[in-house]
């Protein structure tokens, strides 16, 4: 069964957190400590991983209405965090609900460290890194079967807690298994200090993780996939291009991880995408045993509407009317009734306008069918909360992360294999190959946003590219207005949450907010 890893959601996640967060009112629910709980079964450490793999798309440990952490447990969870500070506050989708700072988001506009949102994930990610440091601490002391292999996922996940830091915030505290429990504030860590420690826990982790660990836990490619991501934004991160580094391990997980390309795009998106041969690592959900408001449920319930699309033909029993697709991505396609291309039939356009004059306004944009919670190989039964996983790492963003290494000037990477492996992503779709003379850097960023929209990577791409801020590219609502207009550098990160200030006087603000 697919969803073994999210099995023991009864367990407590067993500590308070350390100094560097404790004042942000984001401790955890307490029943043992974990001392205890691997006193009492020493093979609990697999069920505390579990939590820990489940802390990334679940809010708490009781179901939907659970939190970890004091923040709005529908709202607050790490995923849904993800879609909406990497999704809506780029150019493909936009939210209407307006609710308490999802406008700022959904418009580009008038962030303000007061706005939840930016708190809620930076709360996620300092609960998830204390629990990693802790799980450490007691592993390196107690009497437990728990060898290299769990070890080493637990410091991925720290390292991916602290890659969403780097990315999102550009800087933190610095929070480790070596500094957990310290009663002095910990100092504010740049972007680049933050970048060469997470750097150097990957690469630590990289040979010692295994190559395979069970569906849904992070393997060698798994870390492989993260290092290359890390790499290839080195130069926003750092100022120094690392496109060298990031060839050699998305290399490394295209021609050693032994993933292929699903025959069909719909199928990474299913109830059932358990049985992909491309997800290279997924957020796990299940309508029954990881109910959640903050996993895909949120994707494919808040694209849906019982009054404009059949529900039930995506294997929902509800639909919020929330978030719709502008121009900015189904304009990718050209004209979408005479496209090829497969994925250019996934927005719902029946009763909508073409035009987003109003983002408040459901019908105005295309509802997204990307995601669905219908399964690709057997029956379903539409279901509340949606059983279909979310895939943070897939094989076809891995191929378009080599061609962009490549024209980037990596060294090793070959433009015959760029080119092949671009043309892999869009025929699998029936779009068009492309020719040699077609492969730019302009080519790229737009085949990212047909592949990968509402997959959490579109704000990074855009930043990476140059396009994020200033007026070069303008999208629907970008800067609050209908057309788009310019916005400043200062929004290639987010401002530090308020209560995080407050919390710890060594961090101070990013510059502009």
């Amino acid at each position: 069964m697919k969803k073994i890893i999210l099995t023991v959601l009864g367990l407590a996640l067993f500590t308070t957190l350390s100094s560097c967060v404790d004042d942000l009112d984001t401790a955890p629910k307490v029943e043992l400590t974990l001392e205890q709980l691997l006193e009492n079964d020493p093979n609990a450490v697999e069920g505390i991983l579990s939590r820990l793999y489940a802390s990334f798309a679940l809010s708490g440990p009781s179901g939907p209405g659970s939190s970890d952490i004091s923040d709005d447990a529908g709202e607050s969870p790490f995923l849904r965090g993800i879609v909406n500070l990497q999704d809506f506050t780029a150019d493909g989708m936009k939210n209407r609900w307006g609710d308490d700072g999802l406008d700022q988001l959904t418009t580009t506009s008038e962030w303000t460290s007061n706005n939840k949102f930016f708190r809620y994930l930076y709360n996620r990610a300092y609960y998830t890194i204390p629990q990693c440091n802790n799980l450490l601490n007691v592993l390196n002391s107690a009497s437990t079967d728990a060898g290299e292999s769990v070890v080493s996922e637990v410091r991925f996940l720290r390292a991916l807690a602290y890659f969403y830091v780097i990315d999102v915030f550009g800087k933190g505290v610095l929070a480790t298994d070596e500094n957990f429990g310290q009663s002095e504030l910990l100092p504010e860590s740049s972007r680049e200090e933050l970048f060469n420690y997470v750097e150097s826990e990957l690469l630590e982790i990289e040979p010692l993780i295994g190559t395979f660990n069970g569906y849904g836990r992070a393997n060698t490619y798994v870390v492989d996939m993260l290092l290359a991501k890390l790499y290839l934004n080195a130069e926003v991160y750092t100022g120094t291009p690392r496109y060298d580094q990031a060839y050699i391990y998305v290399n490394k997980v295209i021609t050693e991880g032994g993933y292929t390309l699903t025959d069909n795009f719909v199928e990474n998106f299913s109830g059932d995408n358990d049985m992909s041969t491309e997800i290279i690592y997924p957020l796990i959900a299940d309508p029954i045993v990881s109910q959640s408001y903050g996993n895909t449920t949120y994707i494919v319930n808040g694209s849906l509407s019982p009054d404009t699309i059949t529900i039930s033909e995506f294997g929902a029993t509800e639909g919020w009317q929330g978030h719709r697709a502008t121009k900015a991505w189904y304009g990718l396609f050209g004209d979408l009734d005479t496209s090829t291309d497969d994925r250019a039939d996934l927005f719902w356009t029946e009763g909508h306008n073409y035009e987003m004059n109003d983002y408040t306004v459901w019908t105005d944009g295309y509802p997204s069918t990307k995601f669905r919670n219908t399964t690709f190989n057997s029956e379903y039964t539409p279901t509340s909360f949606s059983g279909t996983d979310f895939p943070l790492y897939r094989l076809a963003d891995a191929y378009l992360m080599y061609a962009e290494c490549a024209l980037r000037g990596a060294a090793g990477a070959s433009m015959t294999d760029a080119l092949n492996y671009v043309n892999l992503v869009r025929t699998r779709s029936h779009a068009t190959p492309i020719s040699m003379g077609e492969l730019n850097l302009d080519f790229i960023i737009d085949e990212r946003g047909r592949e990968l929209n509402l997959e959490g990577h579109r704000r990074t791409d855009l930043i990476r590219f140059g396009k994020f801020t200033g007026g070069s590219y303008l999208w629907p609502w970008k800067g609050g207005t209908v057309n788009g207009t310019s916005i400043p550098d200062t929004y290639n990160v987010f401002p530090i949450p308020q209560t995080a200030l407050e919390a710890n006087p060594n961090l101070q603000q990013n510059t502009g907010y």
